[in-house]
């Protein structure tokens, strides 16, 4: 049974048989990471507190796309992907490099569902942007050990202890 281990997990060693993926991530690509971390900031600002990419959104939908998630993957690949195309076609430069002023116009096109061309059928702009912000915001707010919310940013900003779980033994008699 050890030969049989070796030898599969030899495989990964050998070019082209291992998917390639950057290190920390289990789904999302570098621009796909770069794109959804830039939308994430658009849909939670950075201001006194950290924005939507600092307080780990791509993190947590990245973790969560590899596992409860997985089911959105194909949209989140069409999503992105359409994105990028509306950028090009639109502003002919990617979403990370528009100004904030249309970033927030394209957002505001894909909320309302007026997001026609391209990739954009059937009213696909606008359940493609509702699932990006509830991610996001479960991303935000939700627990660390999911993947996002690092050092519980959102809870010190609310003004909110960590809540208890039990069985953790935390807490206090």
């Amino acid at each position: 049974m050890r030969l049989v281990m070796l030898a599969a997990g030899g495989l990964s060693l050998i070019a082209g048989c291992a998917p390639k993926r950057p290190p920390g991530r289990r789904v999302l690509s570098d621009d796909d990471a770069g794109l959804l971390g830039a939308i994430a900031d658009r849909i939670i600002p950075p201001d006194a507190w950290p924005g939507g990419r600092e307080n780990g959104v791509v993190a947590f939908i990245d973790r969560q796309l590899d596992g409860p998630y997985r089911r959105f993957r194909g949209e989140y690949r069409r999503g992105l992907d359409a994105v990028t195309e509306s950028c090009l076609g639109k502003y002919r430069k990617r979403f990370e490099l528009l100004s904030a002023e249309e970033q927030n116009t394209l957002l505001g096109e894909m909320e309302s569902g007026s997001l026609r061309d391209g990739g954009w059928k059937e009213g696909f702009s606008k359940r493609f942007f509702e699932l990006v912000r509830s991610h996001a915001m479960q991303a935000y707010y939700g627990s660390p050990r999911h993947g996002g919310n690092p050092d519980y940013a959102s809870y010190k900003m609310m003004g909110i202890d960590y809540p208890q779980v039990i069985g953790q033994n935390r807490y206090r008699p």
